[in-house]
């Protein structure tokens, strides 16, 4: 049967019963805002036929309000004994026992055990905080008013790996299919960052300008194989750097000088963020046009434009291009914060989000569900 695609006029969506296990974390079916509507007063959906889909458009999410979001971490929030509350929560610790057959190991006992040094591992962390953040929605979810909470979120983004947890809460795949995706992920970093000496370290009490400032002095020293660039543009006084050993030493060795208050090398694999990462984007790529995508129920904020988009082509092109680009989240943050949003929520292993949104907004109103 072939495709179609509808414009409808202005519209009121009930609430409905689909299951999180079809359409991913949240309960409701999308809300589309009134302040999506174009000039004619209408919205533009996908309406999918048979197993075909049109294209919906990107800009479907352009000009939304936020009121209550959900961040979630990425890589570096993990700690021995995340998981440990999830088994308290069936919904939770059903999750841990669905991602063992995918992984092919147990992930509770690395998460609750450790070692450490194994956890910290990329191939390891990135499934382990994927699991654990989406576990925390089932905590909240059976605290009293957590749904209530689940269905008032109309906005949610994650950081560099927390942008897949984002979009499974959002529905844009399964909860299985997307720990497939973080589990090649993980690994397709870990395989490029093995392959050349690099490494990733942050500045800290500096402002973008002036790191950015001293990459360049760093990368005036060395060849074009170590060159060093902003990776994480995190919150005021606080950006990572990646790239080569060669230039990453170079700018430990020049940051006092440029009066950095000091800096601390990451416990990662090597330069995420940036070219160095180019040999897993063909393997991503791969991954996601073999994976079934959909239009987020909410706008899910990416890392690399800090823009929400709604067309799951588009979505699939901007999480190939994410390892290798700059992670936005500084701007993320702030866009939030102008456009108006009153409460978020941090899901997931650690308060690292917590942290930076405080460093952006002293007043910011966030709150941490761990599991």
């Amino acid at each position: 049967m072939a495709s179609s695609s509808l414009v409808l006029p202005s519209i009121s969506l009930r609430r409905s019963s689909i299951s999180t296990s079809s359409l991913g974390f949240m309960n409701d079916i999308p809300r589309i805002s009134l302040k999506n509507l174009d000039r004619g007063g209408r919205v533009f959906m996908s309406v999918a036929v048979g197993s075909q889909s049109t294209v919906v458009d990107d800009a479907l999410f352009k000009d939304y309000k936020p009121s209550r979001a959900f961040l979630f971490p990425g890589q570096g929030a993990q700690a021995v004994g995340m998981g440990v509350e999830a088994q308290k929560v069936p919904a939770a610790a059903e999750l841990y026992k669905r991602a063992n057959d995918i992984l092919g190991f147990d992930l509770l006992d690395v998460c609750v055990n450790g070692p450490k040094e194994k956890l910290d591992s990329t191939v390891l962390s990135q499934p382990a905080i994927y699991v654990t953040s989406l576990a925390a929605v089932e905590v909240l979810r059976a605290r009293d008013g957590g749904q209530a909470i689940i269905n008032s979120v109309d906005v949610t983004c994650g950081l560099s790996l927390g942008e897949y947890t984002a979009l499974a809460f959002a529905g844009a795949f399964s909860f299985e299919d997307g720990l497939k995706l973080v589990k090649l992920r993980g690994e397709a970093m870990q395989d490029a960052a093995d392959a050349a000496k690099s490494a990733m370290v942050s500045i800290i009490g500096l402002d973008s300008e002036k790191v950015q400032q001293l990459c360049d002095a760093a990368n005036q020293e060395v060849d074009e194989a170590d060159k060093v660039q902003i990776a994480n543009f995190l919150c005021p006084g606080n950006y990572a750097v990646s790239g080569g050993l060669k230039g990453i030493e170079a700018v430990e060795a020049k940051a006092k000088s440029f009066k950095a208050r000091m800096t601390v090398r990451l416990a990662v694999a090597g330069a995420f963020h940036t070219s160095f990462m180019d040999p897993a984007v063909s393997r991503l790529e791969a991954a996601l046009a073999s994976t079934e995508l959909r239009t987020p129920k909410i706008p899910v904020i990416s890392n690399v434009d800090a823009q929400p988009h709604a067309d799951p082509d588009t979505i699939k092109k901007i999480l190939a291009r994410q390892v290798t680009s700059p992670v936005q989240w500084e701007t993320t943050v702030k866009t939030l914060l102008t456009k108006g949003v009153e409460k978020c929520y941090e899901l997931g292993p650690g308060k690292v989000i917590a942290g930076i949104v405080k460093r952006v907004d002293k007043g910011a109103d966030i709150e941490n569900i761990g599991a």
